[in-house]
């Protein structure tokens, strides 16, 4: 009981130092005094100067746009390297193959910053782009370390799916993108979706390598953020923060809602399917009951 209780205690102060910040910062969203710090009683003014400020709404609306170029293309990018690594276990450059894509998790980001836009700026000289540096630039610079980490997670999932049903499949008369789209895809559609989810919030997250990789007229929500913090905090800042919470937590629960319902019609499917084919077989003849043939 007392061991119980501990872990209890250790669950709900874990919980409170990640999200009792996020909860401080919905309120004073709501703060009348343009002092982040003093409380001036419940207001939605902020809220409402929001759609005046041109500027940081055009931030907030860039970031998203680039984050979810990001998901979509570290997701695509990720799956396929994941495969790479998982499935095709002998071929020369493996190892270096497998290191090339996990450098970005451990490598510093000033560094990946610094070298892209090295290498953007070398591109421009020689082919003529990117003529200029902007959403582009920064979607490729999120996707190349986003890639790494989706990679890592469906290559966990993909490690645990049992073989034997895709070559069932392709025993069966299936073609391989068929059995990838329709068998492979939905047993790893939760590892999928969580390596979308992860790369859309790093790339909102981002501030270093955006800032490296940017130009005129592509400020990320992070950068303005960031300036913004270094003259003081605004308490647009608190709401604008409130509203992308807002979001994720809807877009998390869509997922998660979706994904439950499609795992629940899979095992329903898996189940039905069980019963049917144990009907069948009660039905069909024993073939060792059968009478012998009579001999003349």
């Amino acid at each position: 009981m007392k061991r119980f209780r501990f872990s209890s205690l250790m669950l709900v102060l874990g919980l409170l130092f990640i999200y009792l910040p996020m909860l401080i910062l919905v309120i004073y969203s709501f703060n009348a005094s343009k002092l982040v710090t003093v409380w001036g009683g419940w207001s939605v003014k902020w809220y409402v100067g929001l759609l005046d400020n041109s500027q940081l709404m055009g931030s907030v609306l860039r970031s998203l746009e680039i984050a979810c170029y990001t998901a979509v293309a570290a997701v695509a990018l990720g799956t396929l390297a994941a495969f790479v690594l998982t499935r095709i276990t002998r071929f020369k450059g493996r190892t270096l193959f497998g290191g090339l894509v996990t450098a970005p998790l451990v490598m510093p980001e000033v560094i990946t910053g610094l070298s892209l836009l090295l290498l953007f700026v070398a591109m421009a000289q020689m082919i003529g782009w990117p003529q200029e540096r902007g959403i582009v630039t920064i979607w490729i610079a999120h996707t190349t370390f986003c890639a790494a980490y989706v990679a890592v997670v469906v290559s966990a999932r993909l490690r645990e799916l049992d073989l034997s049903i895709e070559e069932a499949a392709m025993d069966l008369g299936a073609r391989p993108w068929k059995v990838f789209f329709l068998i492979t895809i939905p047993m790893i559609a939760p590892s999928l979706a969580a390596g979308g989810m992860m790369s859309f919030a790093l790339s909102l997250d981002d501030l270093v390598l955006a800032s490296f990789v940017s130009g005129p007229g592509s400020t990320t929500l992070p950068m303005e953020v960031f300036s913004a913090v270094r003259l003081g905090v605004k308490p647009e800042i608190n709401a604008v923060a409130s509203l992308i919470l807002l979001a994720v937590s809807l877009v998390t629960f869509l997922v998660w809602f979706f994904s439950r319902r499609a795992e629940e019609a899979r095992k329903k499917a898996i189940q039905q399917a069980i019963e049917e084919s144990a009907a069948d077989s009660w039905k069909q003849p024993d073939a060792r009951r059968a009478p012998a043939p009579q001999t003349v």
